[in-house]
């Protein structure tokens, strides 16, 4: 397959449709009167829960961020008391993040919205639209310029 550069009309209704998208399908976290969490911040949250025990430097290379980076979002959860800081007893040097219970519960209403948001961006779709959709997005993402 020869592959092209994007148009100057192809990028614009990109930017266009894709402004559209998200405003649309932004995920509206009516989870009560606390504040929101930032992105990054649902990301670090996200990341502590599928790896418990995790390394904040862990976390900084999935998400491809600086440590310090790390460091900020990790401060902000735990002053909100969704994760803790261990100290392992085999390297005393080392720090392991772990859910609270409280961000465990925060994790898993995210999840629900996320799910639920998910259903109604494919709702419209076919199966097979559905496919090609997710397969066109993990070409984009995983595509190695």
């Amino acid at each position: 397959m020869v592959m092209t550069m994007p148009t100057d009309e192809e990028l614009a209704a990109l930017g266009e449709v894709f402004d559209l998208f998200t405003r649309r399908y932004k995920l509206a976290e009516a989870l009560g009167p606390e504040k929101p969490l930032n992105e990054l911040d649902k990301q670090v949250l996200s990341y502590v829960a599928r790896y418990p025990g995790c390394g904040p430097t862990d976390s900084a290379r999935f998400l491809n961020v600086a440590n310090t980076t790390i460091s900020s979002a990790t401060d902000r959860l735990v002053k909100r008391g969704l994760i803790e800081r261990r100290r392992p007893e085999a390297d005393r040097r080392a720090v392991a993040l772990y859910l609270t219970a409280e961000g465990q519960d925060k994790v898993d209403r995210l999840l629900a919205m996320y799910g639920e948001l998910h259903r109604r961006m494919l709702d419209p779709l076919s199966v097979a639209e559905r496919r090609q959709l997710i397969g066109m997005m993990q070409k984009i993402i995983y595509h190695d310029p």
